[in-house]
């Protein structure tokens, strides 16, 4: 034990939270939003138009291609395990569910992986908390288990988990294989064989997954906390020594995949020197880590005398700290600042697991009712809404998404409507036994902020799942051209067309999509509105007529312009 650890915990306090109720509470939080709606916007509407024409061999596995555009990340694996989905699932299965079948692992692999890195960390001598005269601290494998509990609910209460984690994207695999990373680094004092495969995999497939510069950062980092690692014993410096040497080996290897497959390119920009890029980014930071990042820097301050444990770093402060300040430093040099800052979670909650044992009964308490009154107005708002739109009162909530999303029909859907009532139903329930059993369990405090958190993403997911995928995705769009088109073509031409509207008109209308000039008679051009004006279009409009604006219902800046062949092929 250590005589110097802020961790005042007896062994009452780290009861265990019942393993069901854990496990149900995961998949609770996993599978809405998987489910039961077409693909996103955006990166996931273009993740999926990758995967689709790797499975359908339209595109080189090794250099991915869409219409002539590569993807934004310069990923392959997140690619390729869609593409392997897609292609073995049988035909009954919709596509591009099939291609979120890996995503849903992932996600699972992300949360044990969040969990054990934060128990194996929590094993650490200098982690343990004070050691009392007549006996009764908390044992060390109870006190690492309660931990980890703690650290998995404030990974899965971060506000900024929800939508990206359940994104067919390469961000999800990078969060994957960076919790892989820091599980193998946190448990490579206890174990060898599972840690090394588990840094292997996380460190290639980081590299694999667009992120080969977080990947050898990582491991150098890791690499060096363990050499500086305080050792006793001969044979504990020379298992450190293969320790290290393997993480090295490992990482220049990952350096060099990267290399044969191209994947190390330039994409560091700078943050403007403004004070609107810089408050844009800190509010970012604020709440897309919250509520871990309070716990994280209370965690700093009440364990500051044990950053050092004679000379050398402390492992279950430094590794973290590592991480999270990796993924920090992306956040602020790369253009993807959400995505970038996703990596970042699975560390914080870690370290704001250390915070538990610290916490007074004060602060406890008002994370409870901060908590509670955050979390309780959120499920209100959502219900309130959802019961505005099936009865017209209250009649504002009903008139605003009338004006936001113009042409939206709502249904009654009753198997959606039983999940949210057994979620609010186990919500009210949590609250009770929050301030009623368990009161001495040091996870309590994060109990409701990661049911709260569970709660509104699958209230969201059930009962505001239909009006969010239609203000969310293509199909609304996709549906007006095809009315307009009357008969659907063989094919469309396009120009200015992102990678997700390309994708879109192939998957939703089972269009081929040709660039404008490809010389195959398509019989109609679908032009982006900013590309109206491009000399391109000007050249070849003795071609074709204008036919018609068609506008997203509710996306002003989603607007296309339809135009018809004057000479029919």
């Amino acid at each position: 034990m250590n005589p110097t650890t802020p961790a005042i915990v007896a062994q009452r306090a780290v009861s265990r939270l019942p393993r069901v109720a854990l496990l149900l509470f995961c998949i609770a939080y996993v599978l809405p939003g998987f489910f039961g709606r077409s693909p996103w916007k955006g990166a996931d509407m273009s993740a999926y138009g990758f995967m689709a024409e790797l499975a359908n061999g339209r595109t080189n596995w090794l250099s991915p291609h869409l219409l002539g555009f590569t993807p934004d990340v310069d990923a392959l694996l997140p690619y390729w395990l869609g593409a392997w989905a897609i292609q073995i699932t049988p035909t009954w299965i919709s596509p591009d569910f099939a291609a979120r079948i890996p995503f849903i692992l992932l996600l699972t692999l992300t949360l044990f992986a969040t969990w054990y890195g934060t128990y194996y960390l929590a094993r650490s001598p200098e982690a343990q908390p004070i050691a009392f005269a007549f006996g009764g601290e908390a044992r060390p494998a109870d006190y690492a288990r309660a931990l980890a509990d703690g650290g998995l609910l404030a990974f899965i209460a971060c506000l900024g988990l929800a939508q990206l984690s359940h994104e067919t994207t390469p961000a999800l695999a990078q969060l994957c294989f960076t919790a892989l990373t820091f599980y193998a680094l946190a448990a490579l004092p206890h174990h060898s064989v599972t840690p090394a495969l588990a840094g292997g995999l996380g460190l290639a497939g980081l590299a694999l997954s667009g992120a080969p510069t977080l990947a050898v950062l990582l491991g150098s980092g890791g690499a060096v906390i363990h050499l500086l690692e305080h050792s006793t014993t001969t044979e504990n410096k020379l298992s450190k020594t293969f320790c290290v040497a393997g993480i090295a080996l490992v990482t220049a290897l990952v350096a060099l995949l990267g290399v044969v497959l191209n994947l190390w390119h330039w994409r560091i920009e700078l943050p403007e020197a403004s004070w609107q890029e810089w408050r844009s980014l800190g509010r970012l930071l604020l709440w897309f880590t919250w509520p871990a990042w309070p716990l994280a820097v209370w965690t700093l301050w009440r364990w500051r005398h044990q950053w050092l444990r004679g000379g050398a770093p402390s492992r279950h402060l430094a590794l973290p700290v590592w991480f999270a300040g990796v993924a920090i430093g992306a956040t602020l040099t790369t253009t993807a600042a959400d995505r970038s800052l996703l990596l970042a979670l699975p560390a914080l909650a870690a370290l704001a697991a250390f915070a538990l044992p610290t916490l007074g009964r004060s602060v406890a308490a008002l994370i409870d009712w901060f908590t509670l009154i955050f979390f309780s107005g959120c499920a209100l708002i959502i219900w309130i809404v959802w019961i505005a739109l099936q009865t017209g009162v209250p009649s504002q909530p009903a008139a605003n998404v009338a004006r936001l999303a113009p042409g939206f029909q709502h249904s009654f859907s009753f198997a959606p409507f039983l999940i949210a009532i057994a979620a609010t139903l186990a919500w009210a329930w949590l609250v009770k036994w929050r301030v009623g059993r368990h009161r001495a369990a040091i996870w309590k405090s994060l109990v409701l902020p990661a049911g709260g958190a569970a709660l509104s993403w699958l209230l969201l997911m059930t009962l505001w799942l239909p009006l969010l995928d239609f203000a969310r995705s293509y199909a609304p769009l996709i549906r007006r051209t095809m009315v307009v088109m009357k008969q659907q073509p063989r094919c469309v031409e396009e120009l200015g067309l992102s990678r997700g509207q390309i994708a879109a008109f192939q998957f939703h209308g089972e269009l081929v999509v040709k660039p404008l000039g490809s010389k195959t008679n398509c019989p109609w051009l679908i032009v982006d509105k900013d590309a109206a004006k491009s000399t391109v279009i000007i050249a070849e409009m003795s071609q074709w007529t204008f036919n018609s604006a068609i506008r997203h219902p509710s996306d002003k800046d989603e607007d296309l312009l339809l135009y018809k062949r004057i000479t029919p092929p």
